[in-house]
């Protein structure tokens, strides 16, 4: 637990009691902090009275006490309106941060490498991870809005390292964290009914750029090659680009299935194949490898270690992860795609696919999957979205309208064996939030995977 000494002896408002919120009242208590907490919901409430938090009705407490409110990163800051906590803080000017600004505050002595995007930043901060923690010899520790919310990491040395993934919400509440080196991948429409739209999000997202010594921007999409260009322009130095699909002169890039490394300009050498790294399929997982690599490169890390730690990389839960070949045909677990864009990165990676998607849909819809539905042999549809997306879909490709996920697998597998067989790929990438029917992205994925774990037939080792 990260230790918080310049909160001794205050009074600390902490709203929201998920994850991160209890994490920070307790890293605030234990840290000599008098925490009054509340939440919305009665069962978080009592859960966190049970680990021995103080509860009080944040719309009813004397604010003039607080000098801070921790806001849990899932509440609404300005739109699409904000809390009425929020409105009290404000009205007492109090300031409202998130439990990583509190790590910034901690004054920690070890580096921090910053990962945001709309897709990819969890595989990303995953393996630059592991590549730290292979490679590096230092101590390295992974969160953020991927698994340990961040006052629950251990403390660490000035050689060490946090690797964090940081969500549009937490960099909103984030304002003086310093990046060793801050890292944008992509930016495509997520969330914008929390940030008032496009140009909303995308100053939210760029805020990681705030205060850093070294950048690693992707720019593959209109949206991030201009805040490359800003940046370049403001003279900023220590900037690298990376793309997963065309040539960057000057930086780090996928170009015909090979991992290229020309940051020494005019130097291209060739780094590995992406065929090498089988769990990290298609091109948003070409873009992630540089990334990674580039972030590598700025921490100094010798190549070959680099590579070895990308080879050994085992991928993450939900994230196309490869549950099964069963009777020649694959299974796909892609739960953590809620969006259009996530499900196109998926399809663009395999072909005869047999497609389970639907839940609640998000504002694209599943219009950035067209491009690719020539790849789909049939569409299984689920949830909420299951009759919308039936009437985008059934032009172009054959659809059933399953409704529960345990129906959508059972029709896609019968129907791979007779249609295709060997070969044939069974994916869920439902481009939609997943809260119609599953508690989260993480329980759906979960439930497919007890689903295809019980299914029948001759199974082969997963990557042979």
């Amino acid at each position: 637990m990260i230790n918080l000494p310049s909160y001794k002896g205050q009074s600390v408002a902490v709203f929201g009691l998920a994850r991160s919120g209890t994490s920070s009242a307790r890293a605030l208590k234990a840290s000599g902090a008098e925490v009054v907490a509340w939440d919305d919901n009665e069962s978080s409430r009592k859960q966190a009275a049970a680990a021995g938090i103080t509860l009080a009705d944040l719309t009813t407490s004397d604010w003039s006490a607080f000098s801070a409110l921790i806001l849990s990163p899932g509440i609404p800051l300005d739109h699409p309106e904000p809390h009425p906590v929020v409105l009290l803080a404000r009205q007492n000017d109090v300031e409202i941060i998130g439990d990583i600004e509190l790590l910034a505050r901690s004054k920690s002595p070890a580096m921090t490498i910053g990962v945001t995007g709309t897709n990819g930043k969890s595989t990303t901060t995953a393996l630059i991870g592991h590549i730290l923690a292979g490679a590096s010899g230092s101590q390295i520790q992974v969160g953020g809005n991927l698994g340990v919310p961040v006052l629950d990491l251990e403390p660490l040395p000035d050689d060490g390292c946090y690797v964090l993934e940081m969500s549009s919400y937490q960099l909103d509440l984030t304002h003086s964290l310093e990046y060793d080196v801050a890292v944008l991948l992509n930016l495509s429409p997520d969330h914008l009914e929390r940030h008032g739209g496009m140009a909303g999000y995308i100053a939210a997202k760029k805020r990681i750029f705030d205060n850093f010594k070294s950048a690693v921007i992707g720019v593959d999409d209109d949206h991030c090659a201009a805040v490359f260009d800003e940046l370049t322009a403001a003279g900023k130095s220590k900037l690298i680009a990376i793309s997963g699909q065309k040539v960057i002169p000057g930086g780090i890039y996928v170009k015909d299935g090979i991992l290229y490394d020309d940051s020494d300009a005019g130097q291209a050498e060739t780094i590995i194949a992406m065929d090498q790294l089988p769990r990290l399929p298609g091109v948003h997982n070409a873009q992630n490898a540089a990334a990674a690599f580039a972030t590598a490169r700025i921490m100094g890390l010798e190549r070959q270690a680099t590579i070895s730690a990308m080879r050994s990389f085992p991928g993450l839960a939900h994230r196309q992860e490869l549950l099964a070949v069963i009777d020649g045909v694959t299974y796909v677990n892609d739960s953590k795609a809620t969006n259009g864009e996530a499900a196109a990165r998926a399809l663009a990676c395999y072909g005869d696919i047999f497609w389970i998607a639907g839940g609640r849909a998000k504002q694209d819809g599943i219009e950035a999957t067209k491009p690719y539905l020539d790849r789909v042999r049939h569409a299984y549809l689920i949830g909420e979205a299951a009759n919308d997306f039936a009437s985008t879909l059934k032009a172009r490709v054959p659809v059933t309208v399953s409704g529960e996920l345990s129906n959508a697998l059972g029709e896609a597998r019968d129907n791979a064996l007779v249609e295709t067989g060997a070969g044939a790929v069974v994916l869920l990438s439902p481009a939609c939030a997943s809260f119609d029917q599953f508690d989260n992205f993480e329980s759906r994925g979960e439930a497919f995977r007890n689903l295809v774990d019980a299914l029948p037939g001759q199974r082969r080792e997963v990557g042979t």
